[in-house]
């Protein structure tokens, strides 16, 4: 059985957990919640950018994406900051579902799932 490296462990959840070559993301949110949608969701693809980095892969490793938003009028700056950062010939498998997010101010977040 191989091991489970967990990154960030609160009491509980961990920001990330590596098995087997893939790496699971906890859901990203803004930590600028004031910040219009395409700001949030580029806050929220920088943390990603690190959390993937420090498991040893990028965002061209990545398996799939689940992009959860509080309003689906806010799709087009969403995608405007999700096309300027995902790699051309790299974009993932992804799924955008509207949804009632845990704090109000919070337009986005973001699963990703990740081969190291």
């Amino acid at each position: 059985m191989s091991n489970i490296e967990r990154f960030d462990v609160g009491p509980r959840l961990s920001e990330m957990a590596v098995h087997n070559g893939v790496v699971y993301l906890a859901g990203q949110v803004p930590e600028d919640a004031s910040a219009d949608i395409k700001g949030q969701t580029e806050q929220v693809l920088a943390m990603i950018d690190k959390l993937l980095a420090r498991a040893g892969s990028d965002k061209t490793k990545i398996l799939r994406a689940q992009l959860y938003i509080a309003d689906t009028a806010d799709l087009a700056g969403m995608n405007a900051a999700w096309d300027a950062w995902v790699p051309a010939g790299h974009t993932p498998p992804r799924a955008t579902v509207q949804a009632l997010l845990a704090k109000p101010e919070w337009k986005i977040e973001i699963v990703i799932t990740a081969a190291v």
